[in-house]
């Protein structure tokens, strides 16, 4: 503890004689843990956001019905491996719909945490005034949706429960409403596929509005399970399946033991936004090489002052090693200086970061009007990983020339004052 102590003395004493230099390097380190920690805050935090933007607008787990691969057709069955080429054989068309959905129902309501919704989902036409628009129309049991996704707090002038009471009504975008001319109350004329017409009411609007976390696209609209299945012409029928776990990140694994044993597909989260996720991983990738280029900068003041410290003190270094001081010793003050650099680097730099994270929070960013703050990410692990980084930076930026001082031979040094 003692011998410490000495050095640390001695590394105090070279700062403080370079005091200048020692401020520049120390400053460098700020700048580049301040960057570091509004950077890394921004980018991680815009991530987050957007990750939990992406889980919450739609159900964890979606089986509908269609098979991962198709299914072999009778004539390929018959004769399999066999030289035998069957021509102008008319395919066999499957009946659409989930076989035993119930029991489907009930294996996905068994997962732990979990809520699960039948739904039937399918092409129609809107007409109003004159004006024609197609629409992806889902039928879904109004209080089971609304726990699944934040469509609820995207609705405006209504809420999901009102299909319940009227089930006549319908849930459009305001995009789609604005593109038909039509409003809160107005009826529209749907069509489906299979030649059905209804009179719907608009019920309420969806607001693609990016703070509500939630919007399925201008052509989605929602209204009641059984009237979607007569509009469809198909009774006691479903098509999906939706399903939201208590851990999204289980939704991969639960999605393949399903599969498995129903045989449909059934899609999480992660699969469907494999490109978005790989597109996160890229962009990781350049953030921390932007970021750590930064602290590079920041790791070369401090070598250059570690650096020039040795140089200057030569003859210092000769003295200590005529005094006792083993290499190691005189190795251990210019770490000792590197490591001071860092640690009060480090610590400016945690109050300049903090300073740009509070600026970043306050930019008046305006999205179609409306104000958009930045999803910033303060927690501790962002302090952690830069204070960290700095440190590692700064005793390998010190190591090198206190490797080179640890060799100096004091009696060429002395001979040479001499």
């Amino acid at each position: 503890m003692n011998a410490f102590r000495v050095l640390a003395g001695v590394a105090f004493a070279h700062l403080a004689v370079r005091t200048r230099q020692t401020l520049v390097a120390t400053l460098g380190v700020a700048v580049g843990v301040g960057f570091f920690l509004a950077v890394s805050g921004m980018m991680t935090g815009s991530q987050t956001d957007f990750i939990r933007t992406l889980v919450d607008s739609a159900p964890h787990i979606v089986v509908q019905d269609e098979q991962r691969r198709p299914a072999l057709q009778p004539a390929i069955s018959a004769w399999p491996g066999a030289a035998v080429s069957v021509r102008g054989v008319r395919p066999q068309d499957e009946v659409r719909g989930l076989k035993d959905w119930p029991a489907m129902l009930a294996a996905a309501r068994g997962l732990p945490g979990a809520i699960a919704a039948p739904s039937l989902n399918g092409a129609v036409a809107a007409r109003f005034a004159g004006r024609t628009e197609p629409l992806s129309l889902n039928g879904v049991d109004p209080r089971l949706e609304g726990q699944l996704t934040k469509i609820e707090v995207s609705l405006v002038g209504g809420h999901l429960t009102d299909l319940e009471a009227r089930p006549d009504g319908l849930i459009i975008s305001r995009p789609m409403a604005e593109r038909l001319g039509a409003r809160l109350g107005d009826t529209l004329v749907v069509t489906s596929t299979a030649g059905v017409l209804q009179r719907m009411r608009i019920l309420a609007l969806i607001e693609p509005d990016a703070r509500a976390g939630f919007y399925a696209g201008d052509n989605a609209a929602y209204g009641l399970l059984r009237t979607a299945q007569v509009l469809f012409a198909r009774p006691n029928v479903v098509n999906q399946i939706h399903v939201r776990l208590a851990d999204p990140n289980s939704a991969e694994a639960a999605a393949a033991g399903l599969e498995a044993h129903w045989g449909y597909k059934w899609v999480s989260w992660q699969e469907r936004s494999k490109d978005i996720l790989n597109l996160l991983v890229v962009r990781n990738v350049i953030m921390y090489a932007v970021i750590s280029a930064i602290l590079l900068v920041a790791a070369f003041g401090i070598y250059t002052a570690v650096s020039t410290s040795v140089t200057d003190k030569r003859r210092d270094i000769a003295i200590l090693r005529a005094m006792g001081f083993t290499p190691r010793d005189v190795e251990g003050v210019f770490l000792i200086e590197g490591l001071v650099v860092g640690v009060a680097g480090a610590l400016a730099g945690f109050a300049f970061g903090t300073l740009l994270l509070e600026i970043l929070a306050h930019l008046p960013i305006t999205v179609q009007g409306k104000p958009l703050p930045l999803p910033l990410d303060r927690g501790p692990r962002q302090y952690a990983i830069a204070g960290l980084a700095s440190l590692v930076s700064a005793l390998v930026a010190a190591w090198l020339p206190a490797r080179k001082a640890a060799t100096v031979d004091p009696v060429d040094i002395l001979r040479g004052a001499a």
